[in-house]
């Protein structure tokens, strides 16, 4: 049957209908003409379905419906997201068992649904007190870093939940083990570095350096500092790279660890010395004697460890260096009891010899000169020993004699080397004791405001106290001064003013007859408010 419709291609009314594939085809040119073959099918709403769409399905070829593929998709993304995360299987399924449980489980779809996804992520982990930092989670969903902090709010609210605090000592190990992990060190290394950078974490916690801040920059200060102290080349905008940390917030916690170490370092011998640019180098003492500090118990009758402990004890190094025969070459040289003469008998003998005790010795000269002779004919000995030990021993004669490698500076055994509470961390007396940084900027700000109005007070009164005018020599001096003012300005001379913004500001509320301990506070915008522009004075 010919159709009265033009062809698309020749334009002849040639059109008839294909049986087959349902399509109009041009019986003149062969052209399949399109869109024509849709089929009007007569019935209600259980009537015959459609040849290419069916209602409630999710295309062609799939088996699920809409609602079906919808939670499919969704339950990929979530497994999707837990693997990037590197969760356990029992984790993925508390993820998963949040989402069903805050969605009611019809999941959802959209740009919304992963940043979801994600914050329950977090919030998971904050609940069993594992540390997942926030940034780490926006950077595997793509998403900014305050959207995911606003829906973790959400979610938090939504199950009425209390997340415990975050802790920064679990941020710290995860933190090791991310940028250490694939490096080729030691356990022993690694263990080293771990305690250090806890003992250091609690003491910033002690000092209030982490209070309303955020952890991860204090991390990345202290993991530099500690690899420094293990001679590992580190730089902080690798590691804050690496840990997903602000660098130049990372740069300032390390400079307020370095200068909390200044303070602390005041209390050694040579303290006043110490700055800066050489904390890292003496960072081994400070660290000992924060140590010791930590260890002792005051309020017992207990003997206190001083700074005396502090440094190298002179019995344990003469001792140490006479029982290490071997790395010092002395093999079989008769020396192996030598170190009984500097042993102490007891901890309440004294530790220093006196006069007394070397006249109890009376040593005769010629029992001096035998003990120098046998001395002598120990080094020759020991030399000819040593010569024969070149090749084995290079590396131990050719450096310098250090006083670490006799007695180790780093114990380990404070209590702060574990994690412990903030009520037993502000227990322990580490050596200083600090207010927090934002306590003492506010008082700083309030005693530069309390000079400022006091300044503004003098101007103010410099300018409405007139001089008296019933004396002539008053007016006299003052005309003088005032053209010797302007001889002065007329030179060139320019007069320094310290003046600013705030100054003019103080000014003014002032002169509206505000209080002074409002204009202490700094709130300058809502007291010209009221005070100024609602007062309907200038």
């Amino acid at each position: 049957m010919e159709s009265s419709r033009p062809c698309s291609s020749c334009r002849q009314r040639t059109l008839v209908s294909d049986d087959v594939a349902g399509c109009l085809i041009c019986s003149s040119c062969g052209i399949v003409q399109e869109f024509d073959n849709f089929q009007h099918h007569f019935g209600g709403i259980s009537g015959p379905t459609g040849t290419f769409v069916h209602t409630g399905t999710a295309g062609s070829g799939s088996v699920y419906n809409s609602k079906e593929m919808k939670i499919y998709k969704a339950k990929e993304a979530l497994e999707n997201l837990t693997s990037l995360l590197k969760f356990s299987p029992s984790k993925t399924i508390e993820v998963r068992i949040m989402v069903e449980t805050i969605t009611e489980g019809e999941y959802g779809q959209g740009d919304w649904f992963p940043v979801f996804i994600g914050a329950c992520a977090y919030v998971v982990m904050r609940k069993d007190n594992k540390s997942l930092p926030l940034t780490e989670v926006a950077d595997k969903v793509g998403c900014d870093f305050y959207e995911l902090g606003r829906m973790v709010n959400r979610v938090v609210r939504h199950l009425q939940l209390k997340l415990p605090e975050f802790d920064i000592v679990n941020s710290f190990e995860r933190a090791v083990q991310s940028c250490f992990g694939a490096v080729s060190m030691g356990k022993d290394k690694i263990e080293r570095m771990l305690k250090q950078g806890i003992f250091l974490v609690q003491c910033m916690v002690k000092w209030y350096l982490t209070t309303g801040r955020r952890p991860l920059p204090v991390v990345v200060a202290v993991l530099v500092f500690v690899a420094q102290l293990n001679e590992l080349n580190v730089r902080i905008d690798d590691v804050a790279m690496e840990l997903r940390a602000v660098v130049s917030t990372s740069r300032l916690r390390y400079k307020e660890l370095l200068e909390s170490l200044v303070k602390v370092a005041q209390a050694l011998p040579w303290g006043k010395d110490i700055s800066i640019k050489n904390i890292v180098k003496n960072a081994p003492f400070v660290i000992q004697y924060m140590e010791v500090k930590s260890m002792s118990k005051s309020g017992k009758n207990k003997k206190k460890k001083s700074l005396e402990h502090v440094g190298f004890d002179l019995d344990d190094l003469v001792g140490d260096c006479l029982n290490r025969e071997d790395e010092y070459g002395l093999v079989n040289c008769g020396l192996a009891n030598d170190s009984q003469y500097f042993e102490i008998k007891g901890k309440s003998d004294c530790s220093r010899w006196s006069t007394e005790d070397f006249e109890m010795l009376k040593i005769s000269p010629d029992c001096l000169s035998k003990m120098y002779l046998e001395f002598s004919d120990e080094v020759c000995n020991t030399q000819s020993v040593v010569g024969e030990r070149v090749n084995d021993n290079s590396r131990k004669r050719g450096r310098q004699f250090d006083l670490f490698d006799c007695k180790e500076w780093w114990k380990g055994k404070s209590d702060l080397c574990k994690k412990l509470l903030f009520k037993q961390i502000l227990e322990k007396d580490v050596g200083l004791n600090a207010m927090p940084p934002s306590f003492v900027s506010g008082c700083l700000a309030y005693q530069r405001r309390r000079e400022k109005i006091k300044a503004a007070k003098l101007r103010i009164d410099k300018i409405m106290c007139l001089p008296n005018v019933d004396s002539g020599d008053d007016n006299k001096l003052c005309i003088s001064e005032c053209m010797s003012f302007g001889k002065k300005r007329r030179r060139g001379s320019r007069m320094k003013i310290d003046v600013d913004w705030e100054d003019f500001i103080i000014e003014t509320l002032l002169l509206h007859q505000v209080e002074e301990e409002e204009i202490e506070k700094g709130h300058y915008n809502t007291l010209l408010d009221l005070h100024v522009f609602n007062s309907g004075t200038m």
